[in-house]
Order: structure tokens, then C-alpha cells, then sequence
């Protein structure tokens, strides 16, 4: 199992899935941005000003300092859902390019190789021996 996981790692597998976490939570953050700073301020704006982040249902008003309130945060809920709908297309878009590129690249079909120098002067002697024997 050691030998197995160590062929695993080296092939560079592990650092394929290294590199798509850490893109993965840099490009987490990015949508988290454009649905704070850039999506959910004018869609506020067009509800009449409200701040999503803000909404919560209150269950229990808070008591004091050691009992605070209970509250079903939804605005929060809501623009966690915006955020997963962003990177759920952005993947799907994504996605699709890929496999735009691999039906581009599968349907060309492959050049042939160029002769080597050897076998230009082979075909030259071929084409010299069919000429003085005609």
C-alpha cells in the first residue's frame, strides 16, 4: 500500500490536487468579492436598500451579555446560496471549455512526420534509378 500511495504522489497526482485546492480557494475568495462588493450591493439597492447579510428571523430576543439572541440568519444563507450558483457556472463554463479543446484537438488529425535527410536521399536515388531505366 506504501509502494502504491508513492507511485501515486510521484506521478503527480498529489501535486495536480494541490495546485486545484489552492486555485480553488483563491478563486473561492474571488467569488465571495464579487458577491459582497459587487453583486449583492445593487441588488439591495433595486429591494430598496437591504442588506441581505443583515436578515435574520429573530427566535429569541437576547437576555443579557451570557444569552444572546437566537436568529435564523437567512440574509447570510442567501448570499452563501449567490455565491455557490457563481462557482457552480464559472466551473460549468469551464468545464465546457475543456471540452470544447479536446473535440478540437481529437478531431484534427495528426500530421504526418517529416522525412529525415536519409530518407530524402533515398527517395532522390529512387527517383534517379526509375529514370535512367526508363
Amino acid at each position: 500500500m506504501l509502494k502504491e500511495f508513492k507511485e501515486f504522489a510521484i506521478k503527480g497526482n498529489m501535486i495536480d490536487m494541490a495546485v486545484g485546492i489552492i486555485i480553488g480557494a483563491a478563486f473561492g475568495g474571488v467569488v465571495k468579492s464579487l458577491v459582497d462588493d459587487v453583486i449583492m450591493p445593487p441588488l439591495g439597492f433595486l429591494t430598496g436598500g437591504l442588506d441581505f447579510k443583515d436578515k435574520s428571523l429573530v427566535l429569541k430576543p437576547a437576555i443579557d451579555a451570557t444569552h444572546p439572541a437566537v436568529a435564523l440568519r437567512y440574509g447570510t444563507f442567501l448570499t452563501v446560496i449567490i455565491n455557490f450558483l457563481i462557482v457552480s457556472f464559472a466551473i460549468f463554463m469551464l468545464v465546457k471549455v475543456i471540452q470544447r479543446l479536446k473535440k478540437e484537438k481529437a478531431a484534427a488529425p495528426p500530421s504526418p512526420p517529416e522525412p529525415t535527410k536519409e530518407e530524402l536521399l533515398l527517395i532522390e536515388i529512387r527517383d534517379l534509378l526509375k529514370a535512367k531505366s526508363l
